[in-house]
């Protein structure tokens, strides 16, 4: 693990970061962008071995207050735009610091595949593609159903012992993360419109077993986005790089290799 403070818009921050794969490796960087209660060390080893697979290097990180990384500025509470806000201003600035240049295949989950798709459709020219795993384009029943039953103190406690195993402060994490997220002036948050700009390929998929989510989110990404390749999963919740890791990777590798 390394560090690296960075500066953008309205904040700084010390970010940890690892890279992985292979360091002289040709081609595009691949930038693992993780979910909203997620972490470098969370990712576990998936992406060093997809990364292995595909003969690239990869960058892990955890966002401003994940895992390991610390806020340097104390942070405005989050708005609704929390995950735009990543994608234009924090992830930009991580990559000039660390000296990644060249456009970066993104692969991103959950919250992350929408920082991902994001990032993609306010910086094209820094974009070669885009994987993104179960990723929201706006805000269903479902998903709110899911965050608001992890309130319940039963089921809180034991996630937040989880957690503490992955972050500085698992605490605050899930607390901004799940306010922002049943905050009554989010619902009507949406990309849908926002990836009409995107100009890379995106593979997106989805488990059919996922808990916070439904196909539509992928269909919808297909219907305004014509470059998109979809790619369900069946006996696969959430984490397609969990439950069906070796479908997924498989499917990676054949994106990727016809770009």
């Amino acid at each position: 693990m390394q560090w690296q403070d960075t500066a953008y818009a309205d904040g700084q921050a010390r970010i940890e970061y690892q890279w992985v794969g292979l360091a002289d490796a040709p081609g595009p960087i691949m930038v693992f962008l993780h979910e909203g209660l997620g972490s470098l060390a969370m990712w576990k080893e998936f992406p060093a071995r997809l990364c292995q697979t595909l003969g690239c290097r990869g960058l892990v990180y955890s966002r401003p207050g994940y895992g390991q990384s610390q806020d340097l500025v104390p942070p405005q509470p989050w708005g609704i735009d929390f995950m735009h806000h990543q994608a234009r201003d924090v992830l930009p600035a991580l990559l000039k610091a660390l000296q990644v240049h060249e456009p970066a295949v993104l692969l991103g989950h959950s919250d992350g595949a929408s920082i991902a798709l994001l990032y993609a459709a306010m910086h094209p020219e820094h974009c070669r593609a885009v994987i993104v795993l179960a990723p929201h384009l706006f805000v269903e029943s479902k998903t709110l159903s899911a965050i608001a039953a992890l309130q319940a103190q039963e089921v809180r406690e034991p996630l937040l012992a989880r957690l503490g195993k992955h972050h500085r402060d698992a605490r605050a994490v899930f607390e901004a993360w799940s306010a922002a997220w049943l905050a009554p002036d989010f619902v009507p948050w949406s990309i849908t419109d926002t990836i009409a700009s995107v100009r890379c390929p995106v593979l997106a998929v989805q488990g059919m077993d996922d808990e916070y989510g439904t196909l539509t989110h992928i269909q919808t990404l297909a219907r305004h986005h014509a470059a998109t390749e979809l790619l369900t999963l069946a006996a696969c919740g959430h984490w397609p790089h969990r439950d069906q890791v070796e479908r997924l990777n498989a499917a990676v590798f054949h994106f990727l290799h016809h770009l």
